[in-house]
């Protein structure tokens, strides 16, 4: 061995040393007196690692080496960091802190059993260690043993008044058990203790929400996010705790987070928080007077001075761009602008807000599929551009941006022919994007979808069509799950009643989405459920490419799209663990039919989740509809636009639910809800007698506001498994199920 690397050797060796590696730096101080027996620094570190310790209760390797330990653990290397605590544990055997680094590292493992006894024996060298008391707690908790963890933080907290972390942990079990006002009082102390605590916020804000304090809630979220600004979970739960919410004071702050929430793309759909947003703008003053009424402008002064308004208000523009706004006043409002700026174009200035205006209305009026009536006088000036924009481009010229942006708030660009030979540039990017790019992408998506096979059933063959035209629903963002999780888990969460709970351990599910629709279904599925394959079918290519690309844009795996009609899939000889059909049965010639077939795709003691109309409460909309088939009224655009202004001044009861509705707001989901080419509705008794027919136990409604609802009537016990007790519960809330029934049940 040459000088050099001895040097180099009995300085590594020095270093394992230091960091309780005693083992490799054995090895190290061995082969250098192999070569030089006399080496004195060898046989000195040698002497020394072979020493005899007496340890004493407090005796604990230096301070370096659980620093070293504990930056292994950070960088999840927790095996290598185990490996090292035990071989110190044999220096140092009466260490309180290496076996509670040695708890925390098991517990890390999931090894929570031996976590405990590691924790044991650090209470048992030191009994006043207030950390080891609540990491015991921690993996108690992790045991579901939740008075055990709570007995384990209370004495952290006698021994240590001011330990911020065991009052947060404190508070996690308490809302775990339901007791919200405990665990309000918990994080409260220990944000006291410790204000930075954007942790504690959030879950303070997820028991607000429960106990219904949404603005409270709210500002628990704000108050987390002010502390860590790309808090994820903070943005996922105040997007949730929005849905409620109805502002009557303006609020830049909570403007801004809802503009950050919108920004992301899996954070919450934007439909469900765009009333919120749109209650928040209405109390700016400077719209006061632009929305209760039918807007008229007057003049271009008129027109700049409320183009300037909507330009500069970031969330309309914002929410304009993802989702229908579903508000009357600012449809009128967009309708009015619309319709000048078509007539007048000529007469406008053009400049950085109107560009803004223009490619904000055009994205509204794509994702909401064109829905906005327009008169003959719009019709005749916006053909009189489509033949400028044509001749400018065959003379091989451009068009102007702001003509081409509004074209694109009356027609979708890709449908001209000349689509092709524009250019993009920053002013009409977003738009071309939209209605240029991802159009294309879906239609090479629609040539290589797979297919089981050729649809023959007449019914099937009309909705399909139903669904090419207007492939529903459109959609730009949606709220996912945060972290997906196990079926066990989530069937806990939804607190589903299971008589056979094999399905829970299971670890990789097979699903199969029976009517997907545009994917919001599918990719919601595939993100809550850990470890899961999903096929994905449908009847509408359309649907499926569109799906496909949006899937492809959020980076999510695991999920294969194929046209299908169920009434087909016994040919495809494959069964499930899960089976998912919402809003699809309905809309077979016969649901009962259709509902066999799932049932023997799905495997025994699977699950299966089902959304069926409700007879009860979709009443407005039978009744409009037999207006309609009286009437004769054609399925065409225009015709669903006229119906749509009828709506709109209507004072029967039925059309004020209808433009209650988000599905009012948007071509293909107005379709949908008036103009089914076929529709069956059901009642609770009927979903009844299905089940046992078809060997399937009902398993709970889905957990949401309805659920919620019906525990505050029917208190008792196990009431929400009982279907007569619904049906009771619905008779008395009849607009209860206006979306849908909505309910898990089992193959027995």
């Amino acid at each position: 061995m040459a000088k050099l690397s001895v040097e180099k050797a009995l300085l590594r060796a020095n270093s394992y040393a230091k960091k309780g590696d005693i083992e490799e730096a054995q090895k190290l101080y061995h082969a250098v007196l192999q070569a030089f027996p006399k080496n004195k620094r060898a046989q000195q570190g040698f002497a020394a690692l072979n020493k005899p310790k007496q340890p004493t209760a407090t005796q604990g390797p230096p301070q370096e080496v659980i620093n070293h330990i504990i930056n292994l653990y950070k960088q999840g290397q927790l095996q290598q960091a185990l490996k090292r605590t035990e071989i110190l544990i044999q220096q140092f055997p009466k260490s309180a802190t290496l076996f509670n680094i040695k708890g925390a590292l098991l517990c890390g493992l999931g090894q929570l059993e031996p976590s405990v006894e590691a924790y044991k024996r650090a209470l048992a060298i030191k009994p006043d260690f207030a950390d080891a008391h609540n990491n015991m707690g921690i993996v108690l908790k992790e045991q579901v043993r939740l008075d055990e963890a709570i007995d384990s933080y209370m004495k952290a907290l006698a021994i240590n008044p001011n330990f911020a972390d065991a009052y947060y942990n404190l508070g996690i079990v308490f809302e775990e058990q339901g007791k919200l006002n405990e665990a309000i009082v918990s994080y409260r102390k220990a944000l006291a203790i410790k204000p930075d605590n954007a942790e504690a916020y959030n879950n303070m804000g997820i028991v607000l929400k429960e106990q219904a304090k949404l603005n409270e809630a709210i500002d628990a979220y704000m108050k987390a996010l002010a502390i860590k600004p790309d808090y994820a979970e903070a943005f996922y739960n105040m997007g949730k705790a929005l849905k409620g919410i109805r502002y009557v004071k303006a609020d830049q702050h909570i403007e801004d987070a809802i503009i950050s929430i919108l920004e992301h793309k899996t954070v919450v759909r934007p439909i469900d928080i765009s009333l919120a947003a749109l209650s928040l703008i209405k109390c700016q003053p400077k719209f006061k007077d632009l929305l209760p009424s039918e807007i008229r402008i007057k003049s271009v002064r008129n027109f700049e001075e409320i183009s300037q308004t909507i330009s500069t208000t970031p969330l309309l523009l914002k929410l304009m761009s993802v989702c229908p706004l579903p508000d009357l006043d600012f449809e009128r409002l967009l309708c009015g602008l619309r319709s000048f700026i078509v007539k007048n174009i000529a007469d406008i200035t053009v400049d950085c807000n109107l560009l803004k205006l223009q490619s904000a209305l055009a994205l509204q009026c794509f994702t909401n599929e064109y829905v906005y009536d327009y008169g003959k006088s719009d019709a005749e000036a916006l053909h009189k551009l489509e033949e400028i924009v044509s001749n400018t481009l065959k003379n091989g010229a451009q068009p102007e941006p702001h003509i081409i942006l509004c074209l694109a708030s009356f027609t979708a660009l890709h449908e001209y022919e000349w689509s092709d030979l524009l250019q993009n540039n920053d002013d009409i990017e977003d738009v071309i994007r939209r209605q240029i790019t991802e159009p294309n992408e879906e239609y090479a998506l629609k040539q290589k979808m797979r297919v089981l096979g050729k649809i023959n059933d007449v019914v099937s063959s009309k909705v399909r069509q139903q669904y090419e035209e207007n492939p529903y629903p459109r959609w730009v963002n949606l709220g996912l799950r945060r972290k997906p999780a196990s079926i066990s888990q989530v069937s806990k969460e939804l607190k589903l009643k299971l008589s056979n709970k094999g399905i829970l351990s299971l670890d990789t599910p097979n699903i199969l989405i029976a009517g997907c629709g545009t994917g919001q279904h599918a990719i919601g599925t595939k993100s809550a459920l850990q470890n899961s394959k999903v096929l994905a079918i449908d009847l509408s290519l359309s649907s499926l490419a569109y799906a496909k690309r949006k899937t492809q844009e959020l980076g999510i795996n695991n999920i294969d799209y194929m046209q299908a009609d169920i009434l087909q899939l016994r040919s495809f000889y494959r069964q499930f663990d899960i089976i998912e059909s919402v809003g699809v049965l309905h809309h077979m010639d016969d649901p009962i039919a259709g509902w066999e077939v799932l049932v023997d795709c799905l495997k025994p003691g699977g699950l299966m989740k089902i959304g069926l109309y409700s007879e009860l409460a979709r009443k407005p909309v039978v009744d409009c509809r037999n207006r309609l088939a009286q009437a004769g009224t054609a399925v065409t655009v225009d015709n669903i636009r006229s119906l749509r202004a009828v709506i709109a001044k209507s004072e029967d009861d039925g059309s004020k639910q209808i433009r209650l509705w988000q599905d009012y707001f948007s071509m293909s989901e107005l379709r949908d809800l008036l103009f089914h080419v076929q529709e069956h509705r059901f009642t609770i008794p009927l979903i009844k007698d299905c089940l046992n027919q078809l060997g399937l136990e009902f398993c709970g409604f889905e957990e949401n506001e309805i659920v919620s609802a019906f525990k505050q009537a029917n208190p008792t016990k196990d009431a929400e498994y009982c279907l007569d007790a619904w049906l009771t519960f619905e008779q008395d809330n009849p607009k209860i199920f206006t979306g849908m029934y909505q309910f898990w049940c089992q193959k027995i």
